[in-house]
């Protein structure tokens, strides 16, 4: 039982070896800055399509299509670069963890701007970063794991 109870508080070595990952920490910042760029297409895709009077939702739907396209590219050719596998495969994957990234992104949006009072550009890069987690740890571990 000691044993048991020693083995579930500390952590696995494999997780400790990946936080421990130079490479790992490395592709944390590469995906963050190809986040960055595709978090500006993002807002001001959302932001041009509000001014023409779409609702914030469709409007966070299109914003995301553009966004992730340039997303899935760059991380593909530099983020993942030494990860990439077939285009094909990848790119549905990639778009399976972005879809959910954008489920979580527009339940986020919707409680910020419904229940929080909080506007509509504002809420849409709060909910992006709030999300942006699940969506390396995604990518990272299926869209662009690495083959053993």
């Amino acid at each position: 039982m000691e044993r048991q109870a020693a083995t579930l508080s500390t952590p696995r070595p494999r997780v400790t070896a990946s936080l421990r990952s130079l490479r790992n920490w490395q592709q944390l910042g590469k995906f963050c800055v190809v986040g960055a760029v595709g978090y500006g297409i993002n807002l001001a895709v959302y932001g041009g399509l509000l001014h023409e009077g779409l609702h914030y939702l469709a409007a966070a739907t299109c914003s995301f299509l553009v966004a992730v396209t340039s997303n899935y590219t760059w991380n593909r050719l530099w983020t993942f670069r030494d990860q990439r596998g077939h285009l094909g495969i990848q790119g549905m994957r990639f778009l399976v963890v972005s879809l959910a990234a954008l489920a979580a992104n527009l339940v986020v949006l919707h409680l910020l701007i419904s229940l929080g009072g909080v506007a509509k550009l504002p809420a849409q890069a709060v909910a992006i970063v709030v999300v942006t987690p699940l969506n390396f740890v995604g990518n990272k571990l299926w869209s662009f794991r690495q083959r053993p």
